[in-house]
């Protein structure tokens, strides 16, 4: 079974920081992208950053320059390091992988659980 396990988040300052951490468990399994997405109520969950397993990187607009996304792949592990936080990044935060439990299994989508991240002015 392939879950992931975030940590992290919090309540914070605006321009503060904040670190979230994913790990995916398994040790036969196999992990190909991983990305943080947000969500407020009401709104679609959106995209934060992505990164895959070869180290490509992309961002979202609105955190380009404040949100630092890093990965070690022996750990299955992703962090997401968020500094100049402001409120409107205020949000669950949910760790995505695309990933299989062994080589013998396809490819799915999973999710962590969320941690919730306020931000206040």
């Amino acid at each position: 079974q392939v879950q992931l396990v975030e940590s992290g988040g919090g309540l914070v300052q605006a321009g503060g920081s904040l670190r979230l951490s994913c790990v995916v468990s398994g040790s036969s399994s196999s992990v190909n992208d991983m990305a943080w997405y947000r969500q407020v109520p009401g709104k679609q969950r959106e995209l934060v950053s992505i990164i895959t397993s070869l180290g490509n990187i992309n961002y979202a607009d609105s955190v380009k320059g404040r949100f630092t996304i890093s990965r070690d792949n022996f750990k299955k592990r992703i962090d997401l390091q968020m500094n100049s936080l402001k409120p409107e990044d205020t949000g669950v935060y949910y760790c995505y992988a695309r990933a299989r439990r062994d080589w013998t299994m396809s490819w799915s989508d999973y999710w962590g659980q969320g941690t919730q991240v306020t931000v206040f002015s």
